[in-house]
Order: structure tokens, then C-alpha cells, then sequence
């Protein structure tokens, strides 16, 4: 079975998603990044948001300039520039941008305190 690729996923447009959506910051997984022929990956949220009266829990992404691929995520610094799509009747509509990372799990220090 394919491993969950954990991500982050800042959501830059539009300018007030985080007024409308309470976040800016989005957590979630796919296995999308396993088969390098997919152009677009499906993020399942860890936990969705609510946008114009809608639930949302699972987003699309894709790159955000032509001849891009998402694998190159994994040689940013600082995230990768991509387009996101949330389900809207039955299909992908594309309403936002940001940049999308790998999440990588911090481990608390054991400093010796219970």
C-alpha cells in the first residue's frame, strides 16, 4: 500500500480566504505522489473549512504554471506554487492559489517532565 504523503498548504488567494475560512493554513495527505503521471494530486484535509456555505474536505492541486510538475515540492524551500480546486456540483472548480509543502511531524524534546 502507498504511504500518506503528509502536506501543508498555504492558501495566498484569494486575499481573504483567511477572514472568510478562520485559517490560512491548510493539513492534509494524498497518495496521489505516487504515480509520477498524475499532474494533479488529491488532498484529502485533516480537518476541512467551511468557504461561501460549503463544507471542504478535500481540495485538487495542481501547478501553477504550465510545464511545472508537483514533484518538484520536494525541492523547495519554501513551498511550491500551485492552483486549488474544491468540488463544486459533481466537478473541480479552481478558486484558489498558494504554496504547497511537505509536512514533516516536529517531535517534542524530552526535557524529563511528565
Amino acid at each position: 500500500m502507498t504511504q500518506h504523503l503528509k502536506l501543508r498548504i498555504h492558501v495566498s488567494e484569494p486575499f481573504d480566504f483567511e477572514r472568510l475560512a478562520g485559517r490560512s493554513e491548510l493539513t492534509g495527505w494524498t497518495v496521489d505522489h505516487a504515480d509520477p503521471e498524475n499532474e494533479d494530486w488529491e488532498v484529502h484535509l485533516d480537518a476541512g473549512f467551511d468557504f461561501h456555505e460549503r463544507h471542504i474536505g478535500r481540495l485538487l492541486v495542481s501547478p501553477r504554471y504550465v510545464g511545472e510538475h508537483l514533484a518538484r515540492m520536494f525541492d523547495a524551500i519554501a513551498g511550491f506554487p500551485v492552483r486549488i480546486a474544491h468540488r463544486d456540483d459533481g466537478a473541480w472548480h479552481y478558486a484558489f492559489t498558494g504554496m504547497i509543502s511537505e509536512r514533516h511531524e516536529r517531535e517534542e524534546p524530552d526535557n524529563g517532565n511528565i
